[in-house]
């Protein structure tokens, strides 16, 4: 059956969620398909996938691997390339470890098909702080971090780390993908102030964060220092670099 939303999740050593994630998914009354996006992980994450493709979702489950530990900038710039390929409308980023829960997913997809955004966030801080379970250094971290970028760029969004997305297709069709240089945290926030540049609509819908259960976090001190210092780049693009126009 045809579905006119995609939701890419990348994986690595996944094997505690990636099954949960995906029929937790499946379970919502909005029809939505599923790219996973494996970068080899050692533990039988893909394995998992390939089960679930071949004995009950052969329709709408579908499976990329990598051959190692390439980025998650990367493997969403290559699952962008491949929803654009397949004809989906809406595309959606979300992490597997349910830190973003699939019940908003419907949220964020109303918030473009039905109220005319561009892009839809899953934000963190549009509304308060939203985050469970997180150690309060990381919390502070992940606050400032964006209070930091919007000092820097200009660019009002409360959430610009957020990885818990909603992209209609045009914005991903204008947007240069293999022009996105980050490949990290900072691949969050370029993807999001390209967006602003270009001249799209963005709406920040709150959502609760929930810190993972199961499985191993993949964050590091080289992610944030990406960051840091890539916001200093995209600030100077956007006096410098000539954006595309929207489609």
């Amino acid at each position: 059956m045809k579905s006119d939303s995609i939701v890419i999740i990348p994986t690595y050593n996944e094997k505690e969620n990636i099954e949960k994630i995906i029929r937790a998914v499946f379970s919502l009354e909005k029809y939505f398909h599923i790219l996973v996006i494996d970068d080899g992980s050692p533990d039988g994450t893909a394995g998992i996938v390939k089960g679930l493709m071949a004995e009950e979702f052969a329709d709408r489950l579908f499976l990329l691997e990598r051959s190692g530990k390439l980025g998650l900038g990367t493997a969403y710039i290559m699952g962008f390339k491949w929803a654009l390929e397949h004809d989906y409308d809406y595309v959606f980023e979300m992490d597997a470890d349910f830190s973003h829960d699939p019940n908003d997913l419907p949220r964020l997809y109303s918030a473009c098909a039905d109220e005319g955004y561009d892009l839809a966030i899953g934000s963190r801080y549009v509304s308060g702080v939203n985050v469970v379970n997180w150690p309060m250094g990381r919390v502070l971290m992940s606050y400032f971090a964006s209070k930091y970028v919007r000092f820097v760029t200009g660019f009002k969004v409360h959430d610009t780390t957020a990885g818990f997305k909603c992209y209609k297709r045009r914005v991903l069709e204008t947007i240069e993908l293999d022009k996105i240089r980050f490949k990290g945290y900072a691949f969050q926030i370029e993807m999001k102030f390209t967006a602003y540049k270009i001249g799209f609509k963005i709406k920040e819908v709150p959502v609760i964060f929930v810190n993972r259960r199961e499985g191993t976090s993949k964050m590091s001190g080289g992610i944030f220092g990406e960051a840091f210092f890539g916001v200093m780049r995209l600030r100077w693009d956007g006096w410098t670099r000539k954006y595309p126009r929207k489609v």
